[in-house]
């Protein structure tokens, strides 16, 4: 099958407004340091790059090709070189659908597969009619099931009905986007700088007003840009279960329609900030295998509930793996200490960068407010202590960790790939060790991966035992169940008529 006939004008103009921006920017540049570079040359090139665009994107058009067999979904594209994908169904972990607003309008969509084994998308369809991608997001779960009847939408829907389990409200949508801070939207913090400081200079303001103008106007910006952001990006957030995957929508401007399979989830993340947990709030996302929210193409899309009552993450938290209620084991108190000195170190580093950044710049008058915080430290570090913990249950150990943002994993003993025990030169000076559970879903051992952080090694010893030894019991036990259905599968074939 070939891509959308308006995929062909869509690619030319936004890969020729990508490129033809650079050109621009750099010629114009050259023309003005240059003045022997005429207009008429730098028009001949910008023609020649046009052309260029145009040839290209008519190629990859013409040859590129997909067809969705009961195995895999193949795919022959290439320019200068071909090249034939064969990617194998049961490989295939999700398939994202993007639109943005002029897609939409167009009724075209982009198709991203997920697959195990890395974070990246492992192919791209760009781009196929809004039907055509809902039809291969269908028809790839239902073959990946086995199912190698074709069947319309309608027999889909009444073979695999709907269960709605989330839908974002309005006051969810507002509080959500008022309690998030977006790390894009800091970039906007410096541009408002200079702004700032010639508002200020034209009043003569004093140097201590200036930098609590700074600083508040800075965080509104920061406030107001994270909100907007995070507005976009849930807008009209729909989770439904249908068969035996989650399905998402949501986006304003980017609209995203994904597939999460339900045997492939490795992880369930709860996730509170300090406003959060003041209001009884927490959100709720998944990672699946080699694919982890925020990594792939759809940018966190992976938010099972991006926010709602703690309650009722929780109940959808336990429909997804029925997990004990945690009583966590914290690290030693000793280790308090360890915490207040290293956020006190990090404040005064924080300082020397401003008071740097002043000295450079002179954009920071007021370089040492963030010496204030030092009077907040031992508080710091009495919760960053007070948040960090483990549970090891009957089939899941829980991890908890984080300071401003508490987070919670729960993985499943028949999920983990490899236990590690990790100890650094300072931990070793506090006799304590750091514990990962690493799963399918996990791309490298970061911090944020599941770990229980700081505690005894004696502790940190006899966790990473029993993870063991309840890996080996639960591969066991679902390895009988498996050959249980198995045979009950078979017995009931070998009884029809």
């Amino acid at each position: 099958m070939k891509l959308h006939p308006l995929s062909l004008p869509y690619r030319i103009v936004t890969r020729g407004v990508q490129i033809l921006s650079t050109v621009l920017f750099a010629g114009l540049a050259a023309v003005g340091a240059v003045k022997a570079l005429t207009l008429g040359l730098f028009a001949f090139i910008v023609v020649v790059v046009l052309l260029g665009i145009l040839g290209w994107e008519f190629a990859y058009h013409r040859r590129f090709e997909y067809e969705l067999t009961n195995d895999s979904l193949d795919i022959d594209s290439g320019v200068i070189s071909r090249r034939h994908r064969e990617i194998p169904l049961r490989r295939i972990q999700n398939v994202d659908i993007h639109r943005n607003v002029i897609q939409r309008v167009a009724g075209i969509a982009s198709v991203g597969l997920e697959t195990a084994g890395g974070g990246d998308t492992e192919a791209s369809l760009e781009y196929v009619a809004y039907e055509e991608a809902r039809r291969l997001q269908r028809e790839i779960q239902r073959r990946k099931n086995g199912d190698t009847e074709a069947e319309s939408p309608n027999e889909s829907e009444t073979r695999h009905p709907e269960d709605v389990l989330y839908e974002i409200s309005a006051e969810e949508l507002l509080l959500l986007s008022a309690v998030s801070i977006e790390p894009r939207a800091i970039g906007l913090v410096f541009l408002v700088i200079p702004f700032v400081m010639d508002t200020m200079d034209s009043f003569g303001s004093v140097v201590f007003l200036f930098g609590i103008v700074q600083i508040v106007f800075s965080a509104l910006v920061l406030w107001v840009s994270s909100g907007a952001i995070t507005f976009a990006r849930y807008y009209g957030f729909r989770l439904t279960r249908v068969g035996d995957e989650l399905r998402y929508e949501r986006g304003l401007l980017q609209r995203y329609d994904g597939s999460i399979p339900l045997d492939k989830i490795q992880t369930l993340t709860l996730q509170e900030n300090p406003i959060m947990r003041r209001l009884g709030y927490a959100t709720l996302s998944v990672e699946t295998a080699g694919y982890s929210p925020g990594n792939g193409s759809s940018g966190g899309s992976e938010a099972a509930i991006p926010l709602a009552v703690r309650e009722r993450v929780l109940v959808l938290a336990h429909s997804l793996e029925s997990f004990e209620d945690p009583t966590f084991e914290r690290p030693p108190r000793r280790v308090r200490r360890r915490y207040v000195l290293r956020y006190a170190i990090m404040v005064v580093v924080l300082t020397g960068v401003t008071y740097g950044f002043d000295r450079v710049t002179g954009l920071l008058g007021f370089w040492y407010v963030p010496l204030v915080l030092l009077v907040v430290t031992p508080l710091a570090g009495h919760y960053r202590w007070k948040h960090r913990g483990y549970h090891a249950g009957d089939d899941h150990v829980v991890t908890r960790d984080g300071f401003w943002r508490r987070t919670t994993h729960v993985v499943p003993y028949y999920r983990v790939q490899t236990v590690v025990q990790r100890e650094t030169i300072f931990q070793r000076r506090w006799s304590v060790a750091t514990v990962i559970i690493d799963t399918a879903g996990s791309i490298g051992f970061r911090t944020r991966d599941p770990h229980a952080a700081d505690i005894e090694t004696s502790d940190a010893n006899e966790l990473r035992e029993l993870v063991a030894r309840r890996l080996g019991r639960q591969v066991k036990r679902n390895r009988r169940e498996r050959r249980r259905k198995r045979k009950l599968a078979e017995s009931a074939a070998g009884n029809d008529p």
